[in-house]
């Protein structure tokens, strides 16, 4: 699969009907591994997406006086998989 840049919002709805598609049963066992790989790619694209905002986030805090500081966000616990 040729690497797209899809907004977050494309990647997450892709990453949903591919969920869909495999929990539903609606493809084989091969195409399903096919597609978990496709999603995983896309869950990937999509962490780094929110990375890279969250990032602008701390570049734009802005001080009280006017000036702009950065603030270091407080990072959520991920799951262990």
């Amino acid at each position: 699969m040729a690497k797209q840049k899809l907004t977050f919002e494309e990647a997450l709805t892709q990453l949903e009907t591919l969920a869909e598609k495999i929990e539903q049963g609606e493809i084989g066992l091969e195409e399903s591994i096919t597609k978990y790989e496709e999603g995983m790619a896309l869950v990937k694209q999509c962490r780094d997406i929110l990375n890279k905002a969250e990032l602008r986030v701390q570049k734009i805090q802005q001080r009280a006086d006017g000036g702009v500081e950065t603030v270091k966000l407080p990072r959520k616990q991920e799951p262990d998989a």
